[in-house]
């Protein structure tokens, strides 16, 4: 009989398209437990199509956390999602000895993993500003602007996530210090075991899955979506790779086809930031998307589990 010596959280990361779902579903199966999803962008009930949100099928055969959770017209920040993250693992813990974690968002998986600094009050006038800026220049402004002021943090996160760039300046206007110096560098102690997974694969493979999810997004309605969701467009969580390009198209800016290859384009640069991020860290271990078999004797390999017996299977 398998015996865990402690919690274990095992989280799923890698770039977006690569078949981190599936993995999690097939882990939360072998473990009959429950997912976690650290995706900034699944959170939101609002938005499906584009964000490669599990489907009906995938959501019923693993219980999810923070899909559809909330809505595009509140704030879900990192450190909230830290929060709420740790009740909801508190959660999962008190039924299984195990939970699974998995998204591409490396700011929400390192809040869960490592933990945040406590962050100071912003001043509500400079992010309406800021956000009023955005509106009316784009977001070219703001990233200058973010990367003369706090270079570090510009360099390691999305540059093209208005969010991000938005959340990083208004810090430093609000209280004259840089976001960077204030994300915590210990990382917290956490009551569980860390079980970090990678998944990657061959770069033409992952470009090739990315543009077929592109296409797919197109013939499941993304574009009917993103109409339905115009009323919202200034919000952060739409000023996202998908969404933008097709308000472009909406507007006349840009063909349907054009707006198709800037979605793929764009998808494929960031699916190279998650890797550029993910590779920071050494304690992940890294698997092909089929390695199941590989990584379950992983993970029945770390120093936190026993058994009586070698056959886990």
């Amino acid at each position: 009989m398998a015996v865990w010596k402690e919690k274990t959280l095992v989280s799923v990361v890698g770039p977006t398209a690569i078949g981190k779902t599936a993995l999690a579903i097939q882990l939360a199966h072998f473990f009959n437990t429950e997912i976690i999803s650290a995706d900034s962008r699944q959170f939101f009930k609002e938005m499906a199509i584009g964000t490669a949100k599990p489907d009906k099928e995938e959501l019923a055969a693993a219980k999810h956390h923070f899909i559809d959770s909330h809505s595009i017209q509140k704030l879900f920040s990192t450190g909230d999602f830290e929060v709420e993250g740790l009740k909801t693992l508190d959660d999962i813990f008190e039924r299984n000895n195990i939970a699974i974690m998995v998204g591409g968002s490396g700011l929400y998986v390192n809040a869960l993993i490592n933990g945040l600094d406590d962050m100071p009050e912003i001043d509500l006038t400079i992010r309406t500003q800021l956000n009023e800026q955005f509106k009316l220049e784009g977001i070219a402004p703001i990233q200058a602007k973010l990367a003369e002021v706090d270079p570090e943090y510009f360099a390691k996160v999305d540059q093209q996530n208005p969010q991000r760039m938005i959340r990083g300046l208004e810090v430093f206007l609000s209280t004259g210090q840089k976001l960077s110096s204030m994300l915590s560098a210990t990382k917290k102690e956490r009551p569980f075991n860390i079980i970090k997974i990678g998944l990657n694969t061959d770069r033409a493979i992952l470009y090739d899955r990315i543009n077929k999810r592109v296409d797919q997004m197109i013939i499941n309605g993304l574009v009917d979506e993103v109409k339905s969701l115009v009323a919202f467009r200034s919000y952060n969580a739409l000023n996202t790779v998908g969404y933008s390009e097709i308000f472009d198209y909406l507007d006349g800016k840009i063909s349907l086809e054009d707006a198709v290859s800037s979605i793929k384009q764009n998808t494929r640069r960031f699916a190279k930031r998650q890797l550029t991020w993910f590779r920071r860290d050494g304690e992940i271990e890294w698997f092909e998307p089929d390695e199941f078999d590989k990584i379950i004797e992983l993970i029945f390999q770390t120093k936190n589990y026993k058994s009586n017996t070698t056959n886990y299977q």
